[in-house]
């Protein structure tokens, strides 16, 4: 799938986020150990790893940040969002297309007693 490769300067450096293009609120990049790792949609219900992050999010009203944070506690590993800039200021760098293989978050991690 193709990506955007963009780079911000913030007040803390430069920093690189994979974006995804016409970004729906349902749509999320997920990193492991800061790296983009995992593609998720809530609305893509084909897949049973999405279907399971619908229910923890959407259903039980949390925000994905929180789910990641379960979901981290219970397996002992790194997930999270990427945030550009902890107070928002930030600088457009420049952007390229890059195509990466983002796989579904494992079902091992997934679990409906989250």
């Amino acid at each position: 799938m193709i990506y955007l490769k963009t780079t911000y300067r913030t007040l803390s450096g430069t920093k690189e986020v994979i974006e995804i293009p016409k970004k729906t609120f349902t749509q999320w990049i997920i990193y492991q150990d800061n790296k983009p790792k995992f593609y998720v949609d809530f609305y893509d219900l084909e897949k049973e790893s999405n279907s399971m992050m619908n229910s923890l999010v959407l259903c039980t009203n949390r925000t994905i940040e929180e789910a990641l944070i379960l979901i981290n506690k219970k397996n002992n590993i790194n997930l999270s969002v990427p945030k550009i800039s902890k107070l928002g200021l930030k600088m457009k760098l420049k952007s390229e297309f890059i195509e990466l293989d983002l796989q579904p978050i494992p079902l091992k991690w997934l679990g409906y007693s989250l």
